[in-house]
């Protein structure tokens, strides 16, 4: 078989607003010449005659791909008239009996808006192809679908087909098929035994939920995502949980909508929140989040009052060390957000004594000309701490090497330490940089550090493009404590749980195993030279509790990993593509029993965030 062509490019975001017409064309509000073909299209040559099922076929890819086929009958019941990926769906009202092919197909007309309004019945010819968004190496799913389209409109204002209702019953527990990591494109479409065979059967069909819980909140690019599956592994908060790799939400659905905004703003929504009555449109499938109903129908929202979180205030006794995702801060973002994540910082975490931060950038920020240092972007986040009533933070870092650290080109991002010192001190030991390794030391008789801060192997290969620990040696009551603040390299190249190929490949998880290996013999060096060492690792360890990355953290015992000890239904601080999961993380040394541990939800769930994890905070009395 011929490499599917790409003849969409890229998808693009619906944009904000959109010319009357071309929006009014979308929801069929106008009407259209009794016989229209898609503008500056080429005439297909005559083909084979066929239904849509006949071109979806029982597998993923259309028996039909490459091929003409014409009269094909069905009735629009959408048309996306706006960016490059415009066309329309249309589907047959007289469907055949196989719950594996989907009577349901889009027609792509390029930049061309589609001369027909929904309720059309048309028939239509054109070249069926397999277009994979985002690339085909991109490992994602492809879309049957019609290019080079020529259509008949036969009548007007016809009903559409009715909408396959999205539901418990109808979506299997399992997630996807096991191909041992090979493509499941091939393989018979089993709609009762696989969500995703299920969503596949539906592809470009109508589909609907009723009174659906939002699971994910709307985004900057006017999307939400919500469940089918109310009842099923739910957070305390109203999320969809990620619990373990083969607990994937079968019922999580990505929402957008081809409603002109100015008829029907998109709903502004948060974790909990949900669409009441009946949101219908036909079922896409896209490089933003896999498979999306594309709303021609939009619920109801109705606001659940979801609250940010306020964690309890540390005793004088106990030390308070929190974790915090800034999302590339630098003194080039906005003062609104500084001023954010400070009111988080001393009212919702209630003012950590020690703050391992992740994601701070340097002092220009993106601009690519060798700056390196970070103390402007640190100043004035602790200006606006303190501006909030909280304490007058000093803070370490070491500067990276220049462009080394990945994150965004020229950001140059590492992370760092806030410590309270009205309640804690820092120990600084001369010798730390950005290539020296810091060792462990005896000192009497207690474990100490060689530079503090002072960062963990920083020339392995494990932490090739990637931000590198960073240790710091502090005091609490008499107490020596070290804190190593971390961000482990991202999931960018995995696939996603949606692939063509499943079980999905995570390849970027070999490198965090690589660097969780380098902190766990860290700690177990601290630990074989002082048993009693108080060790405490946090940060973005990009990766599940349940991953080999956190796995190899924890190996023999060095360290307990705190979300473990939450309730199943609060083992979450990020949410993606409508899964409530687990990314940062902090562990302690086997001496710190009486610890309390809260992850704090002020960002995640919310359509307004200022950093999209939430932070976590760990009380110890020693």
């Amino acid at each position: 078989m011929p490499a599917p062509r790409n003849p969409r490019g890229p998808l693009r975001r619906p944009p904000a607003v959109g010319s009357a017409v071309a929006l009014a064309l979308a929801a069929g509000l106008l009407a259209v010449p009794q016989a229209a073909s898609a503008a500056g299209a080429e005439e297909a040559p005559a083909g084979t005659k066929a239904r849509i099922h006949d071109i979806q076929g029982t597998t993923r890819l259309s028996p039909l791909d490459g091929k003409q086929v014409t009269q094909v009958p069905g009735v629009v019941t959408a048309v996306r008239s706006f960016g490059s990926a415009r066309g329309f769906w249309f589907q047959d009202p007289n469907p055949d009996r196989d719950p594996a092919t989907s009577e349901g197909i889009f027609v792509f007309t390029g930049s061309a808006t589609p001369s027909v309004a929904v309720g059309d019945s048309v028939l239509v010819a054109g070249t069926v192809s397999e277009y994979y968004p985002g690339g085909e190496k991109a490992g994602l799913q492809s879309v049957t679908q019609l290019t080079r389209a020529t259509w008949e409109v036969r009548s007007h204002g016809n009903a559409l087909p009715a909408a396959y209702r999205l539901r418990p019953s109808a979506l299997p527990a399992r997630y996807a098929p096991d191909a041992a990591g090979g493509s499941i494109e091939k393989l018979p479409l089993r709609p009762g035994a696989y969500a995703l065979d299920r969503y596949e059967s539906l592809e470009g069909m109508r589909v609907s939920v009723q009174d659906a819980p939002v699971v994910g909140a709307t985004s900057a690019h006017k999307d939400l995502w919500v469940t089918a599956e109310p009842r099923t592994d739910r957070t305390a908060r109203g999320g969809s949980l990620y619990g373990s790799y083969r607990e994937q939400g079968s019922g999580r659905v990505k929402v957008v909508s081809l409603i002109p905004f100015a008829q029907r703003p998109f709903p502004v929504a948060n974790v909990g929140d949900e669409l009441t009555g009946t949101t219908a449109g036909p079922l896409d499938y896209d490089n933003f989040g896999g498979y999306t109903l594309q709303a021609t129908e939009l619920g109801t929202l109705k606001d659940r009052g979801l609250k940010r979180e306020t964690t309890r205030r540390q005793k004088d006794g106990e030390l308070a060390v929190a974790t915090y995702n800034v999302e590339n801060l630098s003194p080039k973002t906005p003062q609104a957000k500084f001023d954010r994540l400070a009111a988080a910082l001393v009212t919702n975490l209630a003012s950590p004594d020690i703050v391992a931060l992740e994601e701070v950038q340097d002092d220009n920020g993106t601009t690519d000309d060798g700056t390196v240092d970070a103390g402007q972007t640190l100043r004035k986040l602790t200006d606006a701490i303190a501006a909030a009533g909280g304490p007058a933070y000093q803070w370490r870092q070491i500067n990276p090497v220049n462009d080394q650290d990945g994150g965004q080109p020229g950001g140059n991002i590492r992370t760092a330490f806030l410590f309270n010192p009205a309640r804690v001190s820092f120990t600084d030991i001369a010798g730390g940089d950005s290539t020296t390794p810091v060792k462990v030391v005896r000192q009497g008789g207690k474990a100490a550090l060689s530079a503090s801060p002072g960062r963990i192997e920083p020339g392995d290969a494990a932490w090739a493009n990637s931000r590198k620990p960073l240790a710091g040696q502090f005091t609490f009551r008499g107490e020596r404590v070290f804190v190593v603040a971390n961000h482990f390299n991202s999931k960018g190249g995995d696939q996603g749980l949606d692939s063509r190929f499943q079980a999905p490949a995570r390849p970027s998880e070999t490198q965090r195993t690589q660097q969780a290996k380098l902190v766990n013999a860290f700690v177990k060096q601290l630990l074989a030279t002082d048993r009693r060492a108080n060790v405490i690792v946090a940060g973005d360890l990009n990766d599940f509790q349940f991953s080999p990355a956190l796995k190899a953290l924890t190996a023999g015992g060095a360290l307990t990993d705190l979300v473990d000890k939450l309730p199943r239904n609060e083992r979450y601080g990020y949410v993606y593509q409508g899964n409530s999961q687990v990314l940062d993380h902090i562990l302690t040394s086997r001496r710190m029993r009486s610890v309390d541990y809260d992850i704090v939800h002020v960002n995640a769930e919310f359509a307004d965030q200022a950093s999209d994890h939430d932070p976590q905070v760990l009380r110890w009395k020693p």
